[in-house]
């Protein structure tokens, strides 16, 4: 009896504990945007040379594919035209379309706190202004990667928030570029004529995907699994995407409550590396819990608050074992050199080499 009583309060502590980035502060309840994007009515009731599009709802992202690939250039561009929130959105849509569609539909909102996104430099890979908004964004070219990497943030990250100030080399675009900086950077190995050059281009393409409904600072929405329930689903399909238009297997680096959403879809994804870094718990007791054929990572720096959580998982509440105990058996990412919750790909840390040879496919 006396050891539930201390669950209960290691449970209690964790309500109040559990979050992403914001730090110590109250966390208002979320409801999680699903389902098909904006649009999707009117795009439902339109048709291509007389053939009925594919249900933004129901259509797997390889049947997307094979129906834009039956299409010719005016009757994909005349799609873009009309429906930019769908085709932008449309998991399995070919990326050049996505990035143009996106750009409409950014620039149709009037909104000024997106209106960075919709720049001609920007490969906008998603964007839906439900809610506090989503975004994902390419960096580098993923139409010709040799590998791709997904961040998967944590609290207090959305669209209306993305390109945001803060501190470098943190929030989704911080990581996503420190990251594909860190591939791009040639090896001694490396420098031969030319090798310069190719590593400007570089063999990695990053996206920083704020994909789906993130808690609002700490509280109940960050200490259990619904909303990373909900966006598991959606990581899960946008993988699938990635898949039906030939990318590589990504690898996964998920942050903090993404971590959370990681745990939940791994399963369901064909990534090759699963990395959770100053993550709460995966809501499962062990990497092998995951039921995934990935490689599964872990890191946690020593001055990571992220470490006064409880890992318990009590009545839906907590998230479970802590990926970086030996008893979970993942891989650590050594990184003793991170400061804080938000450091991990900082240039020069041991976490970000690391992290860079995961995503290049050299670390064993």
């Amino acid at each position: 009896m006396r050891r539930f009583g201390r669950t209960l309060v290691t449970a209690a502590l964790a309500v109040a504990v559990v979050g992403g980035t914001a730090g110590w502060a109250s966390g208002d309840s979320q409801s999680a945007v699903t389902g098909p994007p904006p649009g999707s009515t009117a795009w439902r009731a339109d048709t291509a040379y007389g053939r009925a599009l594919p249900d933004p709802a129901t259509a797997t992202p390889r049947e997307v594919a094979r129906f834009f690939a039956g299409l010719d250039d005016a009757g994909r561009a005349a799609l873009v035209r009309s429906h930019p929130l769908v085709v932008g959105n449309l998991d399995g849509a070919p990326l050049p379309l996505r990035y143009e569609a996106n750009r409409l539909a950014v620039a149709a909102t009037g909104d000024a706190r997106y209106a960075s996104l919709a720049a001609p430099d920007r490969r906008i890979l998603a964007f839906d202004p439900r809610g506090r908004g989503q975004v994902a964004e390419v960096f580098g070219d993923l139409e010709h990667a040799a590998h791709v990497s997904v961040i998967v943030p944590g609290s207090d990250n959305d669209a209306a928030s993305y390109d945001a100030r803060r501190a470098p080399h943190t929030g989704p675009a911080g990581m996503a570029r420190a990251l594909r900086t860190a591939t791009s950077a040639p090896t001694a190995a490396d420098r031969t004529p030319g090798a310069a050059a190719a590593a400007a281009d570089g063999p990695v393409a990053v996206v920083a995907w704020t994909g789906y409904t993130t808690p609002v600072g700490v509280g109940l929405d960050a200490a259990d699994g619904r909303l990373a329930a909900a966006g598991a689903t959606r990581l899960a399909r946008f993988t699938a995407g990635l898949d039906a238009v030939g990318a590589p297997d990504p690898v996964l680096f998920c942050h903090s409550y993404g971590s959370v959403v990681c745990g939940l879809a791994a399963r369901h994804t064909d990534a090759s590396d699963v990395v959770a870094l100053g993550s709460p718990g995966m809501r499962a007791d062990t990497a092998d819990a995951l039921h995934t054929g990935a490689r599964v990572w872990a890191a946690r720096g020593p001055s990571d608050w992220i470490a006064d959580v409880p890992n318990v998982s009590l009545a839906g509440i907590g998230h479970g074992a802590d990926p970086t105990s030996a008893a979970f058996g993942a891989r650590r990412v050594p990184a003793a050199d991170v400061q804080g919750h938000t450091g991990y790909f900082t240039p020069g840390t041991q976490s970000l080499a690391v992290f860079a040879a995961i995503a290049k496919g050299e670390a064993r």
